[in-house]
């Protein structure tokens, strides 16, 4: 390789990567604004159950994704190959999971994760003025609240990386059978 070549191939390595940088902006920007507009229009309208139960449903979305990301990031691309030449449904977009594992852990972990965690907080900011108008709780109650959220929160992503590393081979493969239903893969 000459080092004409060496500079082009350098060149279009950072053109793409800026690409992705400016793909993921836009891209938590717009889910951002539609989740926070359909979380908080809807949540605001509920009451304290019901926006409790969708606040579990945030945080346990936040937790799948994240181990989504994480299997991704750890699973052995050898194990798809002799399921791929077997034509078994899904790995093959198994095996495109694995090979953009960087892109697929940062959308996973980072832009999903991250949405619900914000999302998590402005509902759990919402249920305590609730609590505090509703049924005359002390205003204090958001901090308790916090707390349970960013415990769950964490705690769950904590197991989660656990089952991710232990299990990524088969979380990889339910995954990839998911989007190849989509896709219509092997038909």
């Amino acid at each position: 390789m000459t080092i004409n070549e060496v500079k082009t191939k350098k060149e279009k390595t950072d053109k793409g990567h800026w690409k992705w940088i400016i793909e993921v902006f836009i891209m938590t920007f717009a889910l951002s604004i539609c989740f926070s507009f359909i979380s908080t229009n809807g949540v605001s309208k509920l009451d304290i159950i019901p926006a409790t139960l969708i606040l579990f449903i945030v945080i346990f979305i936040g937790i799948l994704f994240d181990i989504i990301g994480v299997a991704v990031t750890v699973a052995n691309e050898e194990e798809f190959h002799a399921k791929a030449t077997k034509k078994a449904v899904g790995a093959k977009t198994a095996l495109v999971l694995i090979k953009n594992s960087a892109k697929v852990a940062n959308v996973c972990a980072d832009v999903i994760g991250d949405i619900c965690g914000v999302l998590s907080g402005a509902i759990s900011a919402m249920i305590s003025l609730k609590l505090t108008n509703e049924l005359g709780m002390p205003s204090s109650i958001q901090f308790a609240i916090s707390a349970v959220v960013a415990a769950l929160t964490v705690g769950g992503k904590a197991i989660g990386k656990e089952i991710a590393n232990k299990e990524s081979t088969q979380i990889v493969y339910i995954v990839g059978k998911i989007i190849s239903n989509f896709k219509n893969e092997n038909k």
